[in-house]
């Protein structure tokens, strides 16, 4: 399905940004501060705070006075609380949406270099900055997301010097959900994220929605923003490779991914699963191990949402 949507004359149209707070008071200050610089002129943001932590609000009013705080109260996820700002943005009238993590730092014309391209690019949907490792400022951490045969995911140039290798905006399969535009029209058509996801491939799922029903996904490389919550030696945690396990199996089974993505990806699993398991050197991976595992199993149990909802069984 085309969409017509293409725009090149100069306009200003509503932007929402939408934070969720993750409860480090420095990140949001100075997220927001870099917000308050920016040189898009039609701009609204909400912050959501499912943490409840006392004095957020005053603190933010304060010296961002504009910031509008939607407490929750409970949380949903990084798809359900986003959810929860997307719907409440649309009914404020934003014709696109910014979804951004709380630990970020953007660029002063990011934003403006991110409406400047999707509104100028026929059917364009979704749109990304070039993203940067906060501590190593010049070296990229994601500069758009592919899938390759085997429908396993990565970011396009990751920790990679930006030495001028990524200048053309181009077409991507995905896009980091640290930071990710989202036209309205879009989300009308094609609805919000998935919070069945809860946490992690849920931004790879929208990306690949919107493309089924004809509206593409672009990375912007002018547009730039600095991510501290990811660094070049990043170890996840267990509860991610938990996510990321049942997530991506719910992904190949939601589209149908051909045999081999699921042979792929089961050995891939497997061998995690038994290196994890018999080598001495690895046992630092046996609480992932664990998840990995836990991960696969609630993918055959249909088990979706939450992991912390299974925890009594």
């Amino acid at each position: 399905m085309k969409n017509n949507y293409s725009r090149t004359e100069t306009s200003h149209p509503l932007v929402v940004s939408v934070i969720i707070y993750s409860g480090r008071r420095s990140d949001i200050v100075e997220c927001l501060d870099s917000l308050d610089q920016m040189t898009y002129p039609n701009h609204k943001i909400m912050v959501m705070d499912y943490i409840l932590s006392d004095g957020l609000s005053t603190a933010i009013s304060s010296s961002h006075p504009d910031v509008q705080v939607v407490e929750l109260s409970e949380n949903l996820g990084y798809a359900g609380n986003n959810n929860v700002g997307i719907k409440l943005a649309m009914e404020q009238g934003a014709d696109w949406i910014l979804i951004l993590n709380d630990d970020t730092i953007l660029d002063a014309i990011c934003l403006s270099e991110l409406i400047s391209n999707g509104e100028s690019i026929a059917n364009v949907g979704i749109v990304g900055p070039m993203i940067y490792h906060f501590d190593e400022p010049i070296v990229i951490q994601s500069a758009g997301g592919e899938l390759n045969r085997y429908w396993s995911s990565r970011h396009i140039g990751q920790n990679e010097p930006d030495e001028g290798q990524y200048t053309d905006v181009r077409q991507v399969d995905w896009v980091s959900g640290c930071a990710m535009l989202v036209r309205r029209g879009l989300i009308e058509q094609v609805g919000m994220l998935d919070p069945d996801y809860f946490l992690y491939w849920e931004e790879t799922e929208w990306c690949l929605r919107a493309g089924r029903a004809g509206w593409k996904t672009v990375n912007v490389p002018k547009s730039r923003l600095w991510h501290k919550g990811v660094q070049s030696d990043y170890q996840p945690k267990p509860y991610v490779t938990y996510y990321m396990t049942r997530n991506h199996l719910f992904t190949l089974f939601k589209y149908k991914a051909p045999p081999i993505a699921w042979i792929y990806t089961l050995i891939q699993i497997i061998r995690s699963l038994v290196s994890w398991t018999i080598k001495p050197k690895w046992r630092s991976k046996r609480e992932h191990r664990n998840a990995m595992w836990r991960g696969f199993v609630d993918f055959l149990r249909c088990r979706q949402g939450s992991m912390t909802s299974y925890t009594r069984d």
